[in-house]
């Protein structure tokens, strides 16, 4: 075992400028670090297998769960049970930093809609 932090961690890109930090990888767990700048989101998708729980570090997510709006604040998480349709964007004007809990990984289990 290792102490471990995004300056360690495998790096990887996804949208437009945002970052993403693997920092835990395994064949059960799988724990993202992930920066979303200004204006910016991710597809809708769900997950057939996978639940995830996203924990905001900075800055405000906007999250739209199954037709409804949650707005997370620092400090604050929301949970997405496996098959729950949802899409992550940032509509406010400093960067998003968040965690993102997954299990089992949801990188080979994500169904865009």
């Amino acid at each position: 075992m290792a102490v471990i932090s995004n300056k360690l961690a495998e790096h990887y890109t996804w949208g437009n400028h945002c970052d993403g930090w693997h920092l835990v990888k395994s064949e059960s767990l799988s724990v993202i670090q992930e920066r979303v700048p200004s204006g910016c989101s991710e597809s809708r998708h769900f997950h057939t297998k996978a639940e995830q729980f996203f924990f905001i570090l900075s800055g405000i997510v906007t999250m739209e769960l199954e037709g409804k709006t949650f707005r997370v604040k620092p400090n604050e998480g929301i949970h997405i049970p496996a098959g729950s349709r949802h899409q992550l964007s940032n509509q406010h004007e400093i960067d998003l930093v968040f965690t993102v809990t997954s299990t089992p990984p949801s990188h080979a289990d994500r169904i865009e809609i």
